[in-house]
């Protein structure tokens, strides 16, 4: 059942997602709503993708870093449609914050935009102004994904990370093969939307014995030593199981992980109720996390 705080705007957001016929429409919607901060923003070119920093203006010495990565089901969106997030983070916890671009999919399969994406993390970890031993790796959906594999890479590549911030994330292609999941409370992302971006992402049919991390994070068979874990996500959210299930690996395998699971929360509630209760709550407590973990 969806949360009281979150019907209304639930009454209006479609059950399902994207698919190889409205990817095209939903591309340049995305592109559309993704309107740039008015300023505080600086765009930096790292090879054929770009950064947008948000950066603390009274800031005299190197300060902790998160790399944020966009969602989007592995098809769509840019790192601008973030920037309010980017900005709010930057600004309440003074800290530099960079949001990445990285290639899409299916034009560009993995490993592109993990490539990207770490390749973004590890130009953050070299900027002047940032303390490279205080970074974190954080994103939403697909984002999250990301942001775990490679949080996998990071840790296999020795390089540090404080915290891995992982909203509702989308991590394990066999959720496509359940038939045993209620959609009905579902919004913006089902199981027929899941399999075009695993397909489109992995170039194999979702539940494929070939797949492995880090293309499918939760695949990952050792998880030890990865960085902390903030995994947050609601019970109407079809990634809601494997999101638990990660955490509670995380744990088995002597990871801290906070796992926050909202009642009656549905895909990317945050970004469509921002005013409502139970979204600031969820907001503040990703907020502290990264404090903590950067502090």
């Amino acid at each position: 059942m969806i949360h009281p705080d979150l019907r209304r705007a639930a009454r209006f957001l479609p059950r399902g997602g994207v698919g190889p016929l409205a990817l095209p429409a939903l591309r340049w919607m995305t592109a559309r709503m993704s309107t740039s901060s008015k300023g505080g923003v600086e765009v930096v070119a790292i090879g054929e993708q770009v950064i947008r920093l948000h950066r603390p203006a009274d800031a005299s010495v190197p300060t902790a870093a998160l790399l944020w990565i966009h969602g989007g089901g592995y098809l769509l969106g840019t790192p601008a449609q973030d920037d309010a997030l980017c900005k709010l983070l930057c600004e309440r916890l003074g800290i530099v914050v960079g949001a990445v671009s990285y290639r899409l999919a299916p034009r560009h399969p993995f490993p592109a935009a993990l490539d990207d994406c770490f390749a973004g993390l590890r130009w953050l970890a070299q900027q002047p102004y940032v303390d490279a031993e205080r970074l974190a790796v954080g994103g939403a959906s697909a984002g999250g994904g990301l942001a775990a594999a490679v949080a996998q890479r990071a840790r296999d590549e020795q390089l540090s990370l404080r915290l891995q911030l992982l909203v509702y994330p989308m991590l394990d292609d066999r959720t496509c093969l359940r038939t045993d999941i209620a959609e009905r409370d579902f919004r913006l992302w089902n199981n027929k939307a899941n399999r075009y971006g695993w397909r489109s992402y992995t170039g194999q049919e979702p539940g494929s014995a070939g797949l492995s991390a880090p293309a499918v994070p939760a695949r990952c068979q050792d998880l030890a030593g990865l960085a902390p874990a903030w995994i947050g996500v609601g019970t109407c959210d079809l990634f809601h199981d494997e999101d638990v299930e990660y955490a509670e690996r995380l744990r088995a395998a002597g990871v801290p992980c906070d796992l926050h699971v909202v009642e009656g929360a549905f895909h990317g509630f945050d970004a469509i109720a921002a005013k409502a209760p139970v979204v600031r709550e969820f907001n503040r407590a990703k907020v502290e996390a990264l404090a903590a973990a950067l502090a």
